[in-house]
């Protein structure tokens, strides 16, 4: 028998959110995951607030809604509200009833700008590390760097003592960042990738990874030059050692075969385990390394830390940023890489169940 369509809508509804949710869904876990980080992270949001006028938006609303713009690849504040107004899902993860009202786009932003100027996002990112910490190495990491392109466009770098015009004329012209400054973001540097590519104003991007399941354990922002990448990654270790007396090794590209930064590895008690750059000129990597078997198997997880780049850039919206200078986009940027461990850890804990449970089968 063929059913006839109903026109008239249900005047009550009787099935909640948290019934229309399925258990097995990812999202439960991470909404766990990340009601407790918030949690630890009240007293951070108590001083960025005074203790009258007007209530804001809370910020465990603003920060759920952008892990869910990061998840979902959704692509602005205003298409992100438009969504928690009739997607059910959104609603629930974000902690919205089905009758509460949605913030108006600008009044989110606003919001989200109150969080971009405070250090929200390293101590969301740090508490989130907290709670992957038993799926992490201590003892084995990949660091590398990725390129973010900058809000900004070739016409806005224009020249420091303002003697062009409008910057659109620019073909043919020598350009570099020490005469030259972009109008739009004067943080952005004019960054090529490699020979023979095309420049672009940038920001560098950069990551050390641990090795077990590819989780990232520090992230940081940096403007674009041919010395960032070792210096951020020099920053990141001895921040990783500060306190600890044990040795712990490092995978990294061509790109880091410096001996400055061997030599400033080796004092931090970290071994390098840089692939050799001996094209043309002398590796820094000697045997007292190579001929370990760590340093092989080092080298066969630097894949690792490519994966995380990729569903920055492909899914969470960062091949390039929407915000300008340094501090913003170093926010959002460790924002998404902590997006990107929370997106990692149901799998994580649902292997680890199964495979406790086979235990006490066995």
């Amino acid at each position: 028998m063929r059913g006839d369509e109903r026109v008239q809508d249900g005047m009550f509804s009787y099935v909640t959110l948290e019934q229309r949710v399925p258990q097995d869904h990812p999202l439960r876990e991470i909404r766990r995951l990340t009601d407790v980080v918030l949690r630890s992270l009240s007293g951070e949001f108590d001083s960025l607030y005074s203790a009258s006028g007007r209530p804001s938006i809370a910020p465990g609303y603003v920060l759920r809604a952008l892990l869910l713009q990061a998840f979902y690849s959704v692509r602005s504040e205003r298409q992100l509200v438009e969504q928690l107004d009739y997607n059910l899902l959104f609603r629930w993860f974000v902690g919205l009833s089905m009758d509460d009202a949605v913030w108006n786009h600008a009044v989110f932003s606003k919001n989200r700008e109150r969080l971009l100027t405070s250090e929200v996002a390293q101590a969301f990112f740090a508490a989130v590390v907290e709670q992957a910490r038993g799926f992490m190495s201590n003892d084995h990491f990949t660091v590398d760097g990725t390129l973010i392109q900058a809000w900004a466009s070739h016409k806005s770098f224009r020249p420091k003592d303002g003697s062009d015009d409008d910057g659109t004329n620019f073909h043919g012209q020598k350009r570099s960042n020490e005469t030259h400054e972009s109008t739009t973001d004067p943080d952005a540097q004019l960054y090529r990738k490699s020979y023979g590519k095309e420049s672009h104003l940038a920001y560098l991007g950069h990551a050390l990874v641990e090795n077990r399941n590819g989780l990232i354990a520090a992230a940081t922002v940096t403007q674009a030059d041919g010395f960032a990448e070792r210096e951020a990654a020099l920053l990141m270790l001895a921040d990783r050692q500060k306190d600890r007396k044990r040795r712990i090794t490092v995978g990294a590209d061509k790109a880091y075969d410096d001996r400055q930064f061997v030599e400033a590895a080796r004092k931090l008690n970290v071994t390098p385990h840089v692939s050799k750059n001996d094209k043309g000129r002398c590796s820094n990597m000697d045997r007292r390394t190579t001929r370990h078997e760590g340093y092989g198997i080092s080298l066969s997880c630097r894949w690792l830390v490519e994966k995380p780049f990729g569903w920055l850039k492909q899914t969470a919206g960062l091949r390039q940023v929407k915000l300008r200078g340094l501090h913003k986009v170093n926010w959002v940027f460790v924002f998404g890489c902590a997006a990107h461990n929370l997106m990692r850890l149901p799998r994580l804990i649902a292997k680890q169940r199964t495979e406790g449970l086979g235990q006490q089968c066995a």
